[in-house]
């Protein structure tokens, strides 16, 4: 008997660093998008740009857990 993983093995940790930093990049852009706007300022693209882009790597990571081999 070996017990060499194969692989079909479904591993739940795959992409689990990708959706987390994405998760850290929509909170600290939505956080900074919300103190801009209180303090009367007009919003910064790079709040949009964080915020987009903590969106796309949450969506990568959770593709690659579904896809996980």
């Amino acid at each position: 008997m070996s017990t060499v993983p194969t692989t079909q093995d479904h591993d739940p940790s795959r992409g689990a660093i990708v959706r987390l930093f994405g998760v850290i990049l929509i909170i600290l852009g939505t956080l900074d998008s919300m103190l801009m706007w209180r303090g009367g300022f007009m919003l910064s693209s790079v709040y949009v740009g964080m915020i987009a882009t903590g969106v796309f790597l949450f969506v990568i990571g959770t593709i690659r857990r579904r896809n996980g081999s």
